[in-house]
């Protein structure tokens, strides 16, 4: 059974590139769009992990960290903040939002795929 992985961004263009990356390493991916969606289909789907953008429409990504934090089945499920929004603080503003990490963007794939590894394990 694949690890699922949910990935939540609000272009069209990020999900794609990620999805492809991790879909062909062998992760199982899930998409969302909003915050308010990416809280709905992890509490759905349950992922093993969660890559949130932070700038998105609606809830941002630390309110959205936030909710699913607070579904049982969700709080200790692994969150990669992974973001362009990378002005000074910004990490530790995720961490103390419920992240596990923090990924700027633009990133290495390479890099990105090591860090899910580091919570997931290969697929």
């Amino acid at each position: 059974m694949s690890r699922r992985i949910l990935v939540v961004d609000d272009h069209e263009e990020n999900r794609r590139i990620l999805h492809d990356l991790l879909d062909g390493t062998g992760f199982e991916v899930i998409e969302a769009v909003t915050g308010e969606e990416a809280v709905q289909l992890a509490g759905e789907h349950l992922p093993d992990l969660i890559l949130m953008d932070i700038q998105l429409p609606g809830i941002d990504g630390y309110e959205a960290t936030g909710r699913i934090r607070g579904i049982p089945a969700l709080a200790k499920t692994p969150i990669i903040a992974v973001t362009s929004y990378a002005l000074s603080g910004e990490e530790a503003k995720a961490l103390a939002a419920g992240c596990d990490a923090y990924v700027a963007k633009p990133y290495s794939p390479r890099a990105l795929l090591a860090r899910i590894r580091e919570y997931l394990g290969a697929p």
